[in-house]
C-alpha cells in the first residue's frame, strides 16, 4: 500500500536532520548512525549506518538499534507532517524481527497510516544487504501534543 500521497510535509529531510541534532543530540552523539535520508508526502526514509557499536554476538545487529531506527522513522514523520514540535511520543511501537541484519547501511521506508489532530499512525519496513530484505517490520502510533497559540491550547 503507497504512503497517503495527499499529506504534504511541512519540513524537508535536511530539516529534521538538523532539528534532531538540536532536540536530541544524544542520538548521534560523535557519529551520524540515524539519519533522515527522504521526506516525501505520507512518508519517509530513515537510516541506520550500523557499525560494530550496534552488533551483538553473531555479527547481528542488535534489535535495540532496528527498534531504534523505527522509533525514529515515526519521529521523522510526526514532525515533518504535523509540524516540528520536540514533544511528540511514542504511545505504542510493535516489531517482528524477519531475518538477521548484519552491519552496514540499513533503511526504513516509512509511511503514514493515518495522521490525526492528536495521533499519528505508521508502519515501517525496514530493510539491509545488497538484496534489499526485510529483516523487520514494524508498526507504531506517535500522540501530538495540542497545538498552543500564546500559551492557550487550540
Amino acid at each position: 500500500m503507497p504512503a497517503h500521497s495527499n499529506l504534504k510535509p511541512v519540513l524537508t529531510a535536511a530539516e529534521i536532520n538538523a532539528l534532531m541534532a538540536t532536540i536530541f543530540p544524544q542520538l548521534n552523539d560523535q557519529f551520524t548512525f540515524y539519519e533522515a535520508l527522504e521526506v516525501f508526502p505520507g512518508g519517509c526514509v530513515v537510516r541506520l549506518n550500523a557499525d560494530e557499536r550496534h552488533l551483538r554476538p553473531g555479527g547481528t545487529v542488535s534489535g535495540s538499534a532496528l527498534f531504534t531506527l523505527a522509533d525514529i522513522g515515526g519521529y521523522v514523520c510526526v514532525l515533518s507532517h504535523a509540524g516540528p514540535d520536540a514533544l511528540s511520543v511514542t504511545t505504542s511501537l510493535n516489531i517482528n524481527f524477519v531475518r538477521k541484519a548484519e552491519s552496514g547501511l540499513i533503511d526504513g521506508h516509512c509511511r503514514i497510516l493515518k495522521l490525526g489532530k492528536s495521533l499519528m499512525v505508521f508502519d515501517i519496513d525496514i530493510v539491509a544487504g545488497p538484496e534489499g530484505h526485510t529483516v523487520a517490520h514494524a508498526t507504531g502510533t506517535y500522540s501530538i501534543p495540542p497545538k498552543r497559540i500564546d500559551g492557550v491550547v487550540k
